[in-house]
């Protein structure tokens, strides 16, 4: 674990970013909300293989994401229970500052959607399809 990549995504992620990602000289970062930086990631092909991830928060749609990206770390400001046991199990090393029940939703009158549709899923592969589904959801909603 490199302790300097960990620090510096700490201190990136303070300067208002939600994701931030380093592994040496490369810094990838996202002001996007959610789990889409992390789709982003994804679809673009790219791996977070030895990098050092910090997240402002990780429900456990965005930590089966995290175990398809392979971060070698991981630091969330908060983080749910489930999705802690998730990271845990798939050996992702995780740190972070507060660990509560369930993430909200954004108005905050109950559990996010995105936990809420991937709760009960093990399987990374299998989640990822959920999340997409949802995201797509919820977007034909708000039209």
């Amino acid at each position: 674990m490199n302790k300097l990549d960990i620090s510096r995504a700490k201190a990136v992620l303070s300067e208002g970013f939600t994701f931030v990602g380093v592994f040496g000289e490369k810094i990838k970062t996202s002001n996007e909300r959610g789990v889409r930086p992390l789709l982003s990631l994804l679809d673009s092909g790219v791996s977070l293989e030895n990098f050092s991830c910090a997240d402002k928060v990780v429900g456990k749609g965005a930590a089966h994401l995290y175990v398809l990206l392979k971060p070698k770390y991981l630091y969330a400001d908060v983080i749910s229970a489930s999705a802690l046991n998730l990271l845990i199990k798939n050996n992702v090393s995780v740190e972070y500052g507060t660990v509560c029940d369930e993430i909200k939703n954004r108005t905050k009158t109950g559990r996010c959607p995105i936990e809420t549709a991937t709760l009960d899923i093990d399987d990374s592969a299998r989640a990822l399809e959920v999340i997409r589904s949802t995201l797509d959801n919820l977007s034909k909603l708000k039209t």
